[in-house]
């Protein structure tokens, strides 16, 4: 965790920093005597020692940080009214980020914003560390929003040149909304998550961590219609290697994470790899993307098994009925003893070889086990009609049945009465009549 905040407080401190002086260049106290640097107030700071300015002096060019914040701490334990409170704690936070003290750092904060409720370091570090401490008390949610809103409400320093707090007022803005949009996720206000994280992405739209969290809000929403975008966002982070992509151990984590909800969605992996491809170098989805379900898969093969097999569409929707928990019902209600439209299978097995009494098909190829027995009527659908011949193996035939039985189990098998000329395409070899000894007259 401490590695994570270490680089992401470090790649986004830079543009702040680098357009807002830190801590350590604030207003000293005066030498013996002088009066403080002027405060936005108009009344003039000074240290009421010259022990206190001892101690700021010390503090200043103190280099090693943990001998820094036991000089702070005997500061601000020995003069907790000094007038250079509000620098004093922006010295604790400096020196607290530097030894990745995070909660401090965030303690900090809370004491420079009952100083300066606008002081803009203050409302960065609560508005950054907040979501990535995972601070999600009331309390501390309600101080992330107030931050957050400050950012975005905040105004240039005075001296800061334009273009370094245009870049600065990116970084912030970003962080902004991508707060308001965790306060609002914890808060299980989706609506309003998205809404934000989406604003903080159209700010800066390389941010992993933000895709993953966008990803999963529109997860919460569950609305299932809204399944393909957050699988685009999911994808985003699991793919996006670039400034602001996430740590390779989270992006592995996010496109496990991704592998499983695409194969729940889509019925499995195939078109990942093109959805990871097509995140990886677009920040949102394009118009119209849909990834299709595992259901619009399998209605559009049914549909279009409809069209090129329609005997096989009809055997796949009964054995799906027969199938389900009320299969028995199904067969008894609509297949005991009435006709079915047409059918075709292979014909596997033959009982007798020949003269056959029952013939067994596979119904979905001639390699797969049999799963509809045939038993040969005559016309009064009652009384057994073998056939003359040896019934050929192996080819395809139709069918139309009357049904008479089904198992589940041990094998699943669906029985059919059958008159002969019901059957279209069975062959048949002759049989031989049986050889009869010829008796010489003695």
């Amino acid at each position: 965790m401490h590695q994570f905040l270490r680089r992401l407080t470090g790649i986004s401190a830079i543009a702040l920093l680098s357009a807002i002086a830190g801590p350590a260049q604030t207003s000293q106290p005066a030498q013996s005597g002088q009066a403080a640097p002027a405060a936005p107030a108009a009344k003039k700071k000074q240290y009421m020692d010259q022990q206190e300015y001892t101690l700021y002096d010390s503090v200043t060019k103190e280099t090693d940080n943990n001998k820094k914040l036991a000089l702070l701490n005997t500061w601000k334990e020995k003069y907790p009214d000094s007038d250079f409170k509000l620098e004093r704690s922006l010295l604790f936070l400096d020196t607290y980020t530097k030894l990745n003290q995070f909660q401090k750092v965030v303690d900090a904060a809370k004491e420079i914003l009952a100083l300066d409720p606008k002081e803009i370091r203050a409302l960065y570090w609560i508005s950054l560390l907040t979501p990535q401490l995972n601070l999600d008390s009331p309390d501390a949610m309600d101080t992330a929003d107030k931050g957050a809103n400050g950012l975005l409400n905040a105004e240039a320093p005075p001296g800061t040149k334009p273009e370094d707090w245009e870049k600065t007022k990116k970084v912030t803005d970003a962080i902004a909304y991508k707060t308001l949009g965790w306060t609002a996720w914890k808060r299980k206000n989706y609506d309003v998550a998205e809404q934000n994280l989406m604003k903080s992405l159209k700010v800066e739209p390389n941010s992993g961590e933000v895709d993953y969290w966008l990803g999963a809000v529109i997860v919460a929403e569950k609305k299932p219609e809204r399944g393909s975008d957050a699988l685009f966002y999911f994808a985003r982070a699991a793919a996006y290697d670039g400034p602001g992509a996430m740590a390779p151990q989270q992006r592995q984590q996010a496109d496990t994470y991704l592998t499983k909800v695409y194969s729940q969605l889509h019925g499995d992996t195939t078109g990942l790899a093109d959805l990871k491809t097509l995140a990886k170098t677009n920040n949102t989805p394009p118009e119209n993307f849909h990834i299709k379900t595992a259901a619009e898969i399998a209605a559009e093969k049914e549909e279009q098994l409809k069209k090129t097999n329609p005997e096989l569409a009809l055997w796949l929707q009964i054995k799906g009925q027969l199938l389900s928990p009320d299969g028995d019902g199904y067969f008894k209600n609509s297949m005991a003893g009435a006709g079915v439209p047409k059918l075709k299978g292979w014909l596997v097995k033959a009982d007798p070889p020949a003269k056959s009494k029952t013939l067994m098909l596979s119904m979905e190829g001639k390699d797969q086990p049999a799963d509809v027995t045939l038993k040969l009527v005559g016309a009064d659908g009652t009384t057994a009609a073998p056939l003359t011949g040896k019934p050929v193996l192996g080819d395809e035939i139709e069918f139309e049945g009357v049904g008479d039985s089904f198992t589940k189990e041990p094998a699943f098998m669906v029985t059919f009465t059958i008159e002969k000329s019901k059957i279209t395409g069975l062959k048949e070899e002759k049989v031989a009549p049986p050889h009869r000894p010829v008796h010489k007259k003695s």
